[in-house]
């Protein structure tokens, strides 16, 4: 995964404040999922994603603070009304950072003690990434079609689509080649949809 530098420069468009707050609160909650499957499981690869996602925070926080500006005009009153605004966004980018730190523990090779392991060591359900591939059965079907809860356990919580994220898909989304499908549900079924999705496994087993 690509990372998006830290000190990138970023081309400013107007973007409503809501929408920005939004996608922060959503990729700041999927942040710290990924960070503690990161270090439980040490997976790099997941580790590496939330360093990328909280990169791209940075950026939308950046923007966010171009938009408050925008928007009061310099007018006190309406610099009071985003007071609360700039506030949650602050406390969102600190989430972030702290998933930061906690996949850092991996790409560092620091290592999770085994009191952190032992308090996870039976959780059920797991998150797992993988990346769609062209001659992949599920290529252009709709996730509701997958019937993926029944058929093995299993929720697409979030598609990375280029740089795009798509938090909690709906049902309608189609997934397409290349899309990288952050999954979670009981180990063997994330590895079944893994192998299905990564071309390994052809053939998708229908719904009962």
């Amino acid at each position: 995964m690509s990372h998006l530098s830290r000190f990138e420069r970023v081309a400013y468009k107007p973007i409503p404040v809501r929408e920005l707050l939004a996608e922060m609160k959503n990729l700041s909650e999927l942040m710290i999922d990924l960070a503690y499957s990161a270090a439980l499981f040490n997976d790099k690869e997941l580790a590496e994603d939330v360093l990328a996602l909280e990169a791209h925070i940075d950026n939308l926080s950046y923007l966010l603070d171009i938009e408050i500006m925008v928007a009061s005009r310099g007018d006190p009153r309406d610099a009071q009304a985003l007071v609360g605004v700039s506030t949650v966004a602050a406390a969102t980018d600190k989430i972030s950072d702290a998933a930061a730190d906690i996949a850092a523990i991996v790409t560092r090779d620091i290592g999770v003690h085994p009191i952190v392991g032992s308090i996870f060591e039976k959780v059920e359900e797991r998150l797992a990434k993988a990346t769609v591939k062209e001659d992949s059965a599920i290529v252009g079907l709709k996730i509701s079609k997958l019937d993926l809860a029944a058929t093995m356990g299993v929720d697409v919580i979030a598609i990375r689509r280029d740089r795009t994220w798509i938090i909690n898909p709906k049902g309608s989304e189609h997934i397409l080649a290349g899309d990288t499908l952050i999954t979670r549900g009981a180990p063997q079924g994330i590895k079944e949809f893994k192998d299905i999705a990564e071309g390994r496994i052809k053939h998708l087993e229908e719904p009962n």
